[in-house]
């Protein structure tokens, strides 16, 4: 089956990226597919190439970069993104800021793209805050 996943919590401030990362690799375990994972409102902030994970937590950054290395697209709302600071090279000059601050793999997207992937899905799995 194909899956499409949204994060809408912020790392380390809720469990959505907690249980959407264990979703995800469970899923990839039993041979799925997933189309793309989404991360919106919030969640945007897991693209963040700046975060250092608490002590004695994972690191979510690097947990969703191997999920990427797997195949798995890792989109950005980039409204949400925007507003929060998360910003590609692009953004960067357009907005005229010092510097970008948007972690590889991830991608800056529209909507359209989460509704792109929704209607290629089987299933669409939210993880709210």
């Amino acid at each position: 089956m194909k899956y499409t996943l949204a994060i809408h919590g912020a790392p380390y401030a809720s469990q959505s990226a907690q249980h959407g990362m264990a979703f995800a690799e469970a899923l990839l375990r039993q041979a799925h597919t997933i189309e793309r994972i989404f991360f919106f409102h919030e969640g945007v902030l897991q693209a963040l190439s700046t975060p250092v994970a608490p002590q004695g937590e994972e690191d979510l950054l690097q947990k969703w970069q191997a999920l990427s290395a797997q195949g798995v697209e890792l989109a950005v709302c980039i409204a949400s993104g925007i507003k929060r600071g998360v910003l590609s090279e692009e953004e960067r000059a357009r907005y005229e800021k010092t510097s970008n601050s948007l972690a590889e793999p991830f991608t800056l997207v529209g909507l359209g793209q989460l509704i792109s992937a929704i209607n290629e899905a089987d299933r669409y799995i939210e993880f709210p805050a």
